[in-house]
């Protein structure tokens, strides 16, 4: 399958598991008439698989050694990569809402060490505040961002606020555009 085919495949499958129309409150605190919930389609075989590889292709461009993110929405992506042919080579990880008072009391936990060079995951971006909290515990645990990456952008200015964020590109795999172009607040 190429990556352009995997792409469509994840479009295909956010609409057909993810998309929810309805009025939902959003983490930002704003309000919408549709919710897209990612881990709908990355916690189906299906859906794994070409978040995994879309994921560790893209990390294997940008140079990065291990994937992770924000928790919640980055582990089923981090374990979704790095269990790919494409990913046998990434660590995965994830940044802790909190530091544990136990233990290591590391904010980023899993199999990547300061130092290494990082793929940031998410599964939908709005205005990008989990995710820009997660960049800066990354990089203050002494971790270089090469890119940040998302499966959902939902063009709400949240890439432009990661992007600045990590001093690193930002890419969406997928927009809202391409899962709900017909939606009511669109903005042609």
């Amino acid at each position: 399958m190429t990556e352009e085919e995997a792409r469509q495949e994840l479009i295909h499958l956010l609409r057909e598991h993810s998309l929810v129309l309805g009025e939902v409150t959003l983490s930002s605190g704003q309000t919408a008439s549709y919710y897209i919930d990612a881990r709908r389609t990355v916690m189906r075989p299906e859906g794994l698989r070409v978040a995994g590889t879309l994921i560790a292709s893209h990390a294997g461009r940008v140079g990065a050694t291990a994937v992770g993110g924000p928790v919640m929405a980055a582990i089923p992506l981090a374990c979704a990569a790095i269990s790919v042919p494409e990913g046998a080579e990434l660590g995965g990880f994830f940044v802790r809402k909190e530091r544990k008072d136990h233990g290591l009391q590391r904010w980023v936990e899993g199999a990547a060490e300061p130092g290494d060079r990082v793929l940031v995951v998410e599964d939908t971006v709005t205005t990008g505040g989990s995710t820009v909290s997660a960049i800066e515990r990354i990089r203050d645990e002494g971790f270089e961002i090469m890119g940040v990456v998302c499966l959902v952008d939902r063009l709400a200015g949240g890439g432009d606020a990661i992007a600045e964020a990590a001093g690193a590109p930002f890419t969406a795999l997928t927009t809202i555009d391409d899962i709900y172009p017909d939606r009511p607040d669109r903005n042609d």
